[in-house]
């Protein structure tokens, strides 16, 4: 399809909704055929106690255990593809993931977007999400802001996990498998019940690694650079003591050791083709990937949590309080990104690295002459020249929630509570001089080594107070009407941590020539030498209402209605980011061009969303569930992501869009012909527009950043009887990803460093397809199984990152074919 338009775009999405609207309008009669079971079998818990899936007011995507494992899902990366309206971007690092659910979208640096329970608790640290769960028995997706019960950050939704509990005095299960790249993964079980009931225990271990896809190219070995390792213990007891109380506590452990910085970086100066080629201005769906670092990335992270929940039954109503520790340390190193910026040419490393490799072969229009005047470089080069970089991300929290839920019995069911967070969080970018020794992982340093040139590193310190409730009264038997609240109340504030006393030796701030001057250690030390404006105090607050409305229309049609609000807290990029910008950005390259400046704070505002949504779900019999919806989201201050790269290495901000439109469909069925044979289709619509952009006036009318076109799936299951002892197995996926824009400036140019326009219209993602496939042979307690991902070895970009003013991307690719076979047992 072709969307360049606004109008085809709002045609499309009005047929979309007029469809959406005449099959709820008509199912009433096709229901007549037979009496809905499935949808009022099924128990969600997302929206706060225990209801059937038909009778919940919302978009909820249920994903069973035993779809969970007949289609292998053990990331989240696989949630995912079962839920419409719902995309992810997983490629920096393992800490790094972007979930957009219906055009909203978790900022890097700031706060993620959903609410992730485990469990009963939420999980509060964005690292939490990219791990193995291979221990679920469902997962719930609720879609539309979720604040008003879940909190926080709930704005796009939230993602409910629930996970195993031994039933039998002593139980377990195994999974093995092995596959292409040298990828294998293995996870056990083992729990019991007492004789008495009163516990139930439970050990669950999993071990991850593989070689990865991408070779380095420049050490000509067989060493990847996106290699992984990962392992992780976790150990649970629950204590019954009577009927009436419950306490569940968990201890989870766990380590990565992975590569990092998966990208190529491409040049977008359609001005320079004419003496540099095409490749000058390069389409990211055509690039042949290739790398050559000579750093070796490295991805490191630990990980610590501690949880308790607690219930009791007080016979009139439920009394629920729980508590999480968690303790995630996070880091990467890997090759710099300052060579195309001749930081570094007077180096002596630079220069003799050069003249060695000179007419190395690297990514066109880039290559190594001479002499570093005489060579184009872009970043990850296996020259000196491009510096190294260094990350961290740790942090500490605990956090405390109570709440008191009446029963179910009635017409009338409420609850309410308090809840409180603490989090320290440390973020810092060390920017070092390449000496051709390896990288030395510290925030700071002046070992010869590998010695700081630039930092920027500051602490994070964040209260939050909240207080909610939830009321639903059944107006008529067919009726109920909801309204939830919630008051969050968040004081943040950040300490510069850039070491003061050791900024003599770096702090040059008469530049002069750009390109040639020298740069300080962090560039808001030029403007404070002391670093005292880097801390800084601010405070956050948001009423968060939502409302809801669900009619039973007939036995197996349910409408729903609802509006609600979503919160995003503001915060702090790190100190020096406006500093900076306006040095090497805004005064000598975009003042005077006709272009707007880019205007970025050392602080970013609150996002705030108000979502309106109509739905239905339906049962036509036991073979066929239908479940639809249309939404209009107003987005106030999106944060938003940016990344910025010139002489002075490299910077990482959040900045706000001020106001996006998004109006989307959805729309996915089951059909269960035979007791053998499952189908399940999905596809979800979104348009969105950036109605006002402060920070970038010249991107209104673009679309929202990370947000897909369209998203699809098509799936079907098959347990075809061989004898009473033995089944043929299998599952077909067909995962559809529409066109995709990554930054706010898309089809449009831009003055860059260089002197010349970027062109950012060849940085629009294409749209891709990706086919999954199992089968294989499963017994009472056991299945072996052979599985393909992208069977079909699609290439796609997985993400792109534009650096608009250097007049280039940074781009990640795609996933390759894997095959491999797995075994898994249970006694």
């Amino acid at each position: 399809l072709n969307m360049s338009s606004q109008s085809t775009r709002f045609s499309l999405l009005s047929r979309l909704i007029a469809s959406t609207l005449a099959t709820a309008l008509a199912l009433p009669l096709l229901s007549s055929l037979a009496l809905a079971e499935n949808y009022d079998e099924i128990v969600v818990t997302a929206l706060g106690r225990g209801s059937t899936l038909q009778d919940s007011p919302a978009a909820i995507t249920v994903i069973g255990q035993q779809q969970l494992e007949r289609k292998g899902v053990e990331r989240i990366e696989g949630i995912v593809a079962l839920t419409p309206g719902m995309n992810i971007v997983n490629s920096a690092e393992v800490a790094d993931t972007q979930v957009n659910i219906r055009g909203l979208n978790g900022a890097r640096d700031a706060e993620i977007n959903y609410a992730l329970v485990v469990d009963g608790i939420v999980q509060t640290n964005p690292a939490a999400l990219n791990r193995e769960w291979g221990n679920l028995t469902q997962v719930e997706v609720l879609k539309g802001p979720q604040s008003a019960l879940y909190g926080r950050n709930a704005a796009a939704g939230a993602i409910i996990m629930t996970t195993k509990l031994p039933e039998a005095p002593l139980e377990g299960d195994v999974k093995l498998s092995y596959a292409e790249d040298a990828s294998s993964l293995a996870t056990a079980r083992i729990g019991g019940v007492s004789d008495d009931s009163q516990f139930k225990w439970q050990l669950f271990g999993n071990f991850r690694q593989t070689d990865g896809f991408r070779r380095d190219s420049f050490n000509q070995t067989d060493d990847t650079i996106d290699d992984y390792e990962e392992y992780s213990v976790d150990a649970r007891l629950v204590w019954e003591p009577s009927d009436a109380t419950s306490v569940d506590t968990k201890i989870r452990y766990g380590e990565v050791d992975a590569g990092s910085i998966v990208f190529n970086s491409l040049f977008h100066l359609p001005g320079f083709t004419g003496f540099l080629g095409p490749d000058a201005n390069e389409d990211i769906n055509g690039h042949d990937y290739n790398f050559y670092p000579n750093i070796n990335s490295s991805n490191n992270q630990e990980t610590l949590e501690l949880s308790a929940r607690v219930e009791q039954d007080l016979g009139w109503a439920d009394l629920i309080g729980w508590g999480l520790y968690s303790d995630i340390d996070n880091s990467l190193g890997a090759d710099g990104t300052s060579g195309a910026f001749g930081f570094f040419f007077a180096e002596q490393n630079c220069i003799d690295s050069t003249a060695a490799l000179e007419g190395f072969p690297v990514n066109s229009p880039q290559f190594i002459g001479p002499d570093p005047a005489s060579s184009l470089f872009g970043a990850y080069l296996p020259v000196t020249c491009d510096g190294t970089q260094y990350q961290e991300r740790n942090q500490k929290d605990y956090s405390f929630e109570v709440r008191l839920r009446s029963k179910d019995e009635g017409r009338l069911r409420w609850e309410g509570g308090l809840y409180y967070l603490n989090i320290e969080r440390e973020v810092g970018v060390n920017l070092g001089v390449d000496t051709g020794e390896g990288l030395v992982e510290q925030l700071y340093t002046t070992n010869p080594k590998n010695p700081t040139e630039q930092l920027l590193r500051d602490k994070f310190d964040t209260d939050v107070y909240a207080i909610f409730g939830q009321v639903d009264y059944d107006i008529f038997d067919t009726v109920t009407a909801g309204f939830a609240l919630r008051y969050d109340y968040e004081d943040r504030q950040v300490t510069n941590q850039v070491p003061i006393s050791a900024t003599t030796q770096f702090l040059v701030c008469d530049f002069g020539d750009p390109f040639t001057g020298g740069a300080p250690l962090n560039q808001g030390l030029c403007e404070d030498p002391t670093g005292d404006s880097g801390d800084q105090k601010e405070s956050f607050d948001q009423w968060q209402p939502k409302a809801t409305l669900n009619w039973g229309a007939t036995d197996s049609l349910d409408m729903f209605a609802s509006i609600g609000v979503g919160f995003k807290s503001g915060g702090f990029n790190n100190f020096g980011s406006q500093e900076t910008v306006d040095e090497f950005i805004n005064d000598p390259f975009v003042d005077g061009t006709g272009f707007d400046r880019v205007e970025i704070a050392n602080d970013y505002d609150e996002e705030t969303s108000t979502a309106i949504e109509l739905g239905f779900r339906t049962s036509i019999g036991d073979t066929l569930q239908i479940d639809g919806a249309i939404y209009h989201i107003d987005v106030d201050d999106q944060q938003f992501f940016e990344f910025f790269v010139g002489q002075f290495g490299l910077l990482r901000v959040v900045s706000n869009i001020d106001s996006v439109e998004i109006k989307g469909a959805e729309l996915s069925t089951t059909w269960s012909p035979f007791d053998w044979l499952d189908f399940q289709a999905n596809g979800s619509y979104i348009d969105s527009e950036i109605d006002d952009n402060d920070s970038r006036p010249d991107t209104e009318g673009n679309d929202a950043p990370y947000t897909p076109e369209y998203t699809f799936y098509f799936g079907t299951d098959v347990t075809w009887p061989l004898n009473p002892q033995l089944d043929l197995i299998g599952t077909l996926g067909v995962t559809g990803t529409g066109n995709t824009w990554f930054h706010s400036v898309q089809d449009q140019e831009r003055p860059t460093i260089f002197g010349a326009n970027g062109d950012y219209s060849v940085t629009e993602r294409d749209s891709f397809e990706l086919v999954d496939a199992r089968i294989g042979l499963a017994g009472d307690d056991w299945t072996l199984v052979a599985f393909g991902k992208n069977i079909l070895d699609k290439n796609y970009t997985e993400e792109v990152i534009p650096a608009p003013e250097f007049g280039g991307s940074f781009n990640a690719p795609g996933g390759e074919s894997r095959w491999g076979v797995e075994f898994t047992k249970s006694f």
